[in-house]
C-alpha cells in the first residue's frame, strides 16, 4: 500500500518520483515488474508495450530502487537533496498552519501501551 504521508506531509505534496528517458528505454519492463507499489503501468501503443509512470505519489519517498534495476540506465529522480529542502519548507509551512488540511492518519489511542 503506497504511503498517503511522508513526515506528515501529504505524499502527494512531495515532488518524489522516476522519470523514463525514452531515448535510454528499451521498454523492458523491469520497473514495470519491480516497483511493488504499482508507480509503474504498461502503456499499450498500437503493438508496443511502453513502461510509463502511471501513479508517481506511489513511489516511497527517497527509493531509487528501480534506477538501479533497471538495465539501460533509463530511470532518473529528482535530487535527494533539493527534494529535502522542499519537505523541509512544507514542514515549516504546516508547522505555521496546524490546521491546516492534511491526508495523515490518526492513530488510536488504544494502540499504544500504557
Amino acid at each position: 500500500m503506497p504511503e498517503e504521508t511522508y513526515h506528515g506531509i501529504a505524499r502527494k505534496e512531495i515532488p518524489w518520483h522516476p522519470t523514463i528517458d525514452y531515448e535510454k528505454c528499451t521498454n523492458c519492463g523491469t520497473c514495470v515488474k519491480y516497483c511493488a507499489l504499482g508507480a509503474y503501468e504498461f502503456l499499450v501503443i498500437q503493438v508496443e508495450k511502453k513502461p510509463i509512470v502511471k501513479n508517481p505519489s506511489n513511489c516511497v519517498v527517497f527509493c531509487t530502487g528501480c534506477e538501479e534495476q533497471c538495465p539501460a540506465g533509463a530511470i532518473s529522480f529528482p535530487s535527494k537533496k533539493e527534494t529535502r529542502k522542499i519537505i523541509l519548507k512544507l514542514k515549516k509551512e504546516k508547522l505555521k498552519d496546524p490546521l491546516a488540511p492534511s491526508n495523515s492518519v490518526a492513530t488510536p489511542l488504544s494502540s499504544f501501551n500504557t
